[in-house]
């Protein structure tokens, strides 16, 4: 085997690896886990409080009145 076969098989090789790679890193099997990495540097962040309508609604039926205590 001379130098040439020997670099188009490292070539076919990494190829085959690179696509391996491509499709592992973007399947749907593996958004949770990206997604939850992308958050990490907003961990130790409190969490904002929020406004919906749902929770306006909750809070009037706890205190009858509309208003936090």
């Amino acid at each position: 085997m001379d130098t040439g076969t020997l670099n188009g098989i490292v070539t076919i090789l990494l190829i085959v690896a690179f696509v391996g790679l491509t499709l592992w890193a973007y399947s749907k099997g593996r958004r949770e886990d990206f997604d939850e990495a992308a958050h990490l540097p907003f961990a130790d962040d409190p969490a904002p409080e929020r406004d919906t309508p749902v929770e306006r609604a909750t809070e009037k039926r706890h205190d009858k009145g509309g208003r936090k205590p």
